[in-house]
C-alpha cells in the first residue's frame, strides 16, 4: 500500500504495523480465524487504540428481553445517575464490527465518552452475533432494544419521548435501518437523531472508494465478503433494506442525521450517496468527513486526535437535538457537504 500524503501520518503509521505484523504472522486476518477467535483478537486490540474511558456518575449493567424470549445485555451510562422523576435524553447506541465481532466492552470508551460530552444517556445494546444468529437478528435486537426504551425506560430514568439512535460501522447499518424501522411503527418512540459513524449501507462492493480503499486501509474487501457470509442467510438477504438501507425505496420523514465518514473508507462513497437519497428525500443531513481518516477511527484515542473531535462533534449534535448543553465545544477539523 502506498500512503498518499493527505493520509495523517499516525494512521500511515498505525497501518504499516498492521501490514508488519501480517506479514511476519504476528496478526492473522479475520477470514483465517473463527468467529470466536475473530471476537478474542478484536476485543483484546481495542484498548491499545483508544483512550481510557471517562470517569462517569452512573453506569448500570442490564438485561433486555427480546421477541424469541432471549436476553441480551446492555449498559447504561450518564453524567449522574437519572430518575423517573427526572428522566434524560438517551442515545440507543448499536457497536460495529461487521455483525460478527465486537461488544460492549469493545466501545465502551467510545459510550463513555459520547454520554460525558454529551450530557444524554448511552444505551449500549450488546445485540446477538453472527454466525449463531443470522440476519435478521441484530436487526430485530436493535428494534427490540428501542422497544424496551419505550416499555420500561422511564424506570431506569429514561425518556422515551427524548431518544436517538446511532452506531459505527455494521452498527450504523442497524442504526440506519431502525430509523426507517420506527417512522412507520406506533409502538416504537420515534427518534430525533440518527448518527450514523461510517455506516455499512450497501451489500454491493461496486463504489469507486471499494476499489481505491478496499485493500491497505484496515477495512479489507475479503473482511467485508466474510462478515457478509457469517450474517447472511442466502444473497436474497442482500437485497433486504434492514441489511442494506440504501435498497429502501422511500426515505422520505426519517429523523435528521449527522453522517461521520472516513476520508480513507471502502465505505465512504455509499455514506455519500446515502446523504444524497437522505437530502433528496427532504431529511435534513449534517455530512462530515474527516481528512485523512479511515474506517473504525471513531474507537483510535490513543491514535489520533480527530478520534476525540469527532465524539466531541457527535456529542454537540446530541446535546442540539436534546436541548442540552454540551460538556465542552467541539475543535472539528472535517470537511462538510
Amino acid at each position: 500500500m502506498s500512503n498518499p500524503m493527505n493520509l495523517d501520518p499516525d494512521i500511515a503509521a498505525l497501518l504499516e504495523m498492521v501490514q508488519a505484523g501480517t506479514e511476519s504472522g504476528a496478526r492473522i486476518p479475520f477470514p483465517q480465524l473463527t468467529a470466536v477467535q475473530a471476537r478474542a483478537d478484536f476485543d483484546a486490540s481495542s484498548p491499545l487504540l483508544d483512550v481510557d474511558p471517562p470517569a462517569l456518575g452512573h453506569e448500570r449493567q442490564l438485561s433486555l428481553p427480546m421477541r424469541d424470549g432471549a436476553m441480551i445485555e446492555a449498559r447504561l451510562y450518564a453524567q449522574a445517575e437519572p430518575s423517573s422523576r427526572n428522566p434524560v435524553p438517551v442515545l440507543l447506541y448499536m457497536h460495529g464490527g461487521g455483525f460478527v465481532v465486537g461488544s460492549l466492552d469493545s466501545h465502551e470508551p467510545l459510550c463513555r465518552g459520547l454520554a460525558d460530552d454529551s450530557g444524554a444517556a448511552v444505551l449500549s445494546v450488546g445485540y446477538r452475533l453472527a454466525p449463531e444468529h443470522k440476519f435478521p437478528a441484530a436487526f430485530e435486537d436493535a428494534v427490540d432494544a428501542l422497544a424496551w426504551i419505550g416499555r420500561e425506560g422511564l424506570a431506569v430514568g429514561l425518556d422515551a419521548g427524548c431518544v436517538a439512535v446511532g452506531g459505527d460501522s455494521a452498527g450504523g447499518t442497524l442504526a440506519a435501518a431502525l430509523a426507517i424501522e420506527s417512522r412507520a411503527s406506533r409502538s416504537l418512540p420515534q427518534p430525533v437523531l440518527q448518527i450514523l459513524a461510517y455506516p455499512g449501507l450497501s451489500s454491493r462492493q461496486t463504489s469507486d472508494s471499494y476499489a481505491r480503499y478496499g485493500s491497505g486501509y484496515l477495512l479489507e474487501r475479503n473482511t467485508v465478503d466474510w462478515f457478509f457470509k457469517q450474517y447472511l442467510r442466502d444473497d436474497a438477504d442482500r437485497d433486504d433494506w434492514r441489511f442494506a438501507p440504501l435498497a429502501a425505496k422511500d426515505l422520505s420523514g426519517l429523523p435528521p442525521a449527522l453522517i461521520v465518514l472516513a476520508e480513507f473508507d471502502a465505505l465512504v462513497d455509499e455514506g455519500r450517496d446515502y446523504a444524497a437519497r437522505l437530502r433528496a428525500a427532504g431529511v435534513a443531513v449534517d455530512l462530515q468527513i474527516y481528512p485523512g481518516m479511515i474506517h473504525e477511527f471513531l474507537r483510535m484515542g490513543n491514535v489520533v486526535a480527530d478520534a476525540l473531535r469527532a465524539r466531541a462533534a457527535i456529542g454537540q449534535a446530541l446535546a442540539g437535538a436534546f436541548v442540552l448543553r454540551p460538556r465542552r465545544p467541539p475543535d472539528m477539523e472535517m470537511q462538510r457537504e
